[in-house]
């Protein structure tokens, strides 16, 4: 079930795809906000975009007013660290 409801937003594990509705072309860029009314500073939102779109959702979130930047994505902006509890054998 966790699939289907991840496979709703962009696709699931592994699939980078565009943020924009309807559209499932490859994710080359990363636009990073977030809504000052109600994020504090040092949280920060991340939609995915191809060439195609990359304007359109910066556009969108920069007419609201919101900080907004775009980098470059890479299958690498995807990894996360390990947690931070996890016990390693001597």
């Amino acid at each position: 079930m966790l699939g289907d409801i991840l496979g709703t937003f962009g696709g699931g594990a592994g699939a980078d795809t565009c943020s924009r509705t309807g559209c499932s072309a490859p994710a080359t860029q990363r636009v990073i906000w977030r809504n000052p009314r109600i994020h504090a500073a040092d949280r920060q939102k991340i939609w995915l975009a191809c060439d195609d779109h990359v304007a359109y959702l910066r556009d969108f979130l920069a007419a609201r007013e919101f900080p907004v930047r775009v980098e470059a994505h890479s299958a690498a902006a995807r990894e996360f660290p390990p947690p931070n509890d996890v016990n390693e054998s001597d």
